[in-house]
């Protein structure tokens, strides 16, 4: 594509890629050979996307620089001028109440991409089986509670998928977006799930990053306290591991680099499902109260599902400039402040 497309959406993209902006880049290519046209491929076919532009690889950030931090600034609500913290460090344990009631489950999740790599939406199928094998032998050597085993999702059974399904810990093809994007290209090739014994925790390789490494736990029935802090200091022991054996893709002002540019920073979307009764009366209160500390609210089973049962899905909006012991920390604050208003629980 070399003349300036015509958009007719709302997304980030539209706002901010001018012709000249576009003019400038448009005949430029990383070294793994990811263009602009490739990056904003998605938002020109999805015109409901939210941000519209994807990254290749490493490189792509700073290649396109010019339309990736309008969109990144935006998104994010910082300005990109300073270095990215970060603090995985494990956290002492503290009490959970007046959450432990209302809490059904809790969720802590990771993006990666190793180094060196395409991002998947650029790899190939040599990549991609590299950084199959490259995570599985990593996972593989986890132990104690982490300890579990390896699932190409084409070798994964009716049981087992059913199982996977209603856990919320496995993955298929993705939305239209990704597909956009080339992140199905040849599926499943090379794609599984790595599930520790105890299924709560899991890796997923090769979806929208490299790797989604998720932390969880469910309350029970009747709930008891669990508490976000355990299910945060078993992602931040997995991710010592992870670190000493894999070499992830970071830049000092962007953290962590993913395949879209919302995941940038920290990587890090740590949620809970949460039962609030008084939901569908009070939305907009608590939807104010949930901006007021960069959470985000979402149906039962995620972004554009709807909400059953009265439960919702919150979880942090800001992942970059942030620490990730900072995301826990003002998830809590801002479930304590909806909770502490006794509209919203009814």
């Amino acid at each position: 594509m070399s003349s300036f497309p015509a958009q007719a959406n709302t997304s980030l993209l539209n706002r901010y890629l001018t012709p000249e902006i576009f003019n400038e880049l448009k005949y430029l290519q990383t070294k793994t050979g990811f263009s602009l046209n490739q990056a904003i491929e998605s938002g020109l076919k999805n015109p409901d996307s939210t941000i519209g532009i994807y990254a290749g690889d490493a490189e792509s950030y700073r290649l396109f620089f010019k339309i990736f931090k309008p969109v990144i600034e935006t998104y994010h609500k910082i300005s990109i001028d300073q270095i990215h913290p970060s603090d995985l460090n494990p956290m002492d344990d503290r009490p959970t109440a007046p959450l432990s009631h209302a809490i059904v489950s809790y969720r802590i999740r990771i993006a990666r991409n190793l180094k060196r790599f395409a991002f998947p939406t650029l790899m190939d199928d040599m990549d991609r089986a590299g950084v199959e094998e490259l995570a599985v032998n990593a996972l593989l050597k986890l132990k104690g509670d982490l300890k579990g085993s390896y699932i190409p999702l084409g070798e994964l059974t009716k049981s087992q998928r059913v199982t996977l399904a209603a856990e919320h810990l496995l993955f298929g093809r993705g939305d239209r977006f990704m597909e956009a994007a080339g992140i199905n290209r040849n599926w499943p090739a090379s794609r599984g799930i790595f599930i520790s014994d105890d299924h709560r925790f899991a890796v997923w390789i090769n979806e929208e990053d490299h790797l989604r490494i998720i932390s969880l736990d469910r309350t029970g029935t009747p709930r008891t306290t669990v508490g976000i802090t355990k299910t945060y200091n078993r992602l931040a022991r997995a991710m010592a591991h992870l670190e000493q054996n894999l070499k992830f893709a970071r830049d000092p002002l962007l953290g962590y680099l993913t395949s879209c540019p919302s995941n940038l920073g920290t990587g890090m979307r740590a949620g809970v499902h949460i039962c609030l009764p008084g939901f569908k009366t009070w939305e907009k209160e608590i939807t104010e109260t949930a901006d007021k500390y960069q959470l985000q609210i979402r149906g039962t089973h995620g972004e554009k599902t709807e909400i059953k049962d009265n439960v919702v899905d919150i979880s942090n909006r800001q992942r970059l400039g942030i620490t990730e012991k900072k995301c826990i920390e003002t998830l809590e604050q801002g479930l304590c402040a909806i909770l502490a208003d006794q509209r919203f629980t009814g």
